[in-house]
């Protein structure tokens, strides 16, 4: 199950089977979407697989979930999404009801992200075989500025950006397990971050060196990909991080940082420390937006690792996640 949580086990799997089968230029780049030229025009392309349990989630589903992350993969390129496909994998049995009301979750979020889906695929299997509904999404979208985007990007003296409060869809399908008597009126923080992120990049342009959202793995794991592409470092300040209360409560009983805690409507942002308040003022402007903070800064040494100054006065260190604490959040 670690080999699926966006750590080192996902990291060690993706490098030594996909990258040695497939390696090419554009995948070495290990971003989260590939940016290609074709016909004159430069083209984001991703896909994504979704396995979330439960299916159904405060402020959520596994419909708009997919369609969410797929437009926010795109979105991460400076892309302005346009098509997605999507394939179902159906559970022998699976309430026609429940498939009903998750293409009408993921039609409502289409249209919210400005995207159309535009072909697909189904499979039926057998009882037991798949846990009811797996989704499986395909996105494209279309590059319109010339500057580069990426985790190499990143450079001494950068500030770190985080676009809202962390960890809420992790400890929001955690909870509605059921399997913690933990009662909460938190919801999952699934949303399309194309707009936010047309308006970062229309305010700073060049200065925004690199946009992650910060899913499997949470921002920690994020911060370590970007410092280990980069051969920088990064130092988080523990105080400026947002994190809501029923985030904050639900980790401490579980032993688990909400630094870990993945997200699926929140970005994090490195920017040239001198576009650093512009790029604030743009995502204060956008309703997904409102709550971004600015949480660390980009510095040489020690390379390549992510440290956090915290609010008792010490520092430790951020590393990649190890294991899976929170299974089968996407």
């Amino acid at each position: 199950m670690a080999h699926g949580a966006g750590g080192k086990a996902t990291q060690t799997l993706v490098e030594a089977v996909f990258l040695t089968a497939f390696h090419n230029p554009v995948l070495a780049r290990l971003e989260d979407q590939a940016v290609c030229e074709a016909g004159g025009a430069r083209l984001a392309f991703t896909t994504d697989a979704y396995v979330v349990s439960p299916l159904f989630f405060p402020g959520g589903d596994i419909g708009d979930l997919a369609v969410n992350g797929t437009v926010n993969d795109l979105a991460m390129a400076g892309a302005r999404p346009l098509h997605l496909s999507a394939g179902f994998i159906l559970e022998e049995g699976f309430p026609v009801a429940d498939l009903t009301r998750i293409a009408a979750s993921m039609a409502k979020a289409a249209a919210v992200a400005g995207v159309q889906v535009v072909t697909g695929d189904t499979k039926v299997v057998e009882r037991g075989k798949a846990d009811g509904c797996y989704l499986t999404t395909a996105g494209v979208g279309v590059v319109e500025h010339r500057f580069e985007l990426g985790a190499a990007r990143a450079r001494p003296g950068d500030a770190v950006l985080v676009s809202g409060p962390i960890g809420e869809h992790g400890t929001t399908v955690l909870l509605a397990r059921g399997e913690l008597g933990i009662e909460s009126d938190l919801e999952s923080d699934t949303a399309p971050l194309a707009g936010p992120v047309a308006a970062l990049l229309g305010a700073c342009g060049e200065g925004v060196r690199c946009l992650r959202d910060a899913t499997r793995g949470g921002v920690a794991t994020v911060l370590n990909e970007i410092a280990r592409a980069s051969g920088v470092a990064v130092v988080l300040d523990e105080g400026a991080v947002p994190v809501r209360a029923q985030v904050r409560g639900a980790a401490e009983i579980l032993g688990i940082d909400p630094l870990y805690i993945a997200c699926e409507g929140r970005m994090v942002v490195v920017v040239d420390a001198a576009r650093a308040e512009a790029a604030l003022d743009a995502l204060h402007a956008h309703p997904l937006g409102r709550e971004a903070a600015l949480i660390g800064h980009v510095v040489a040494d020690p390379a390549p690792l992510v440290l956090c100054r915290t609010e008792f006065g010490g520092t430790r260190i951020v590393d990649v996640l190890v294991g899976d604490p929170l299974p089968r959040i996407c």
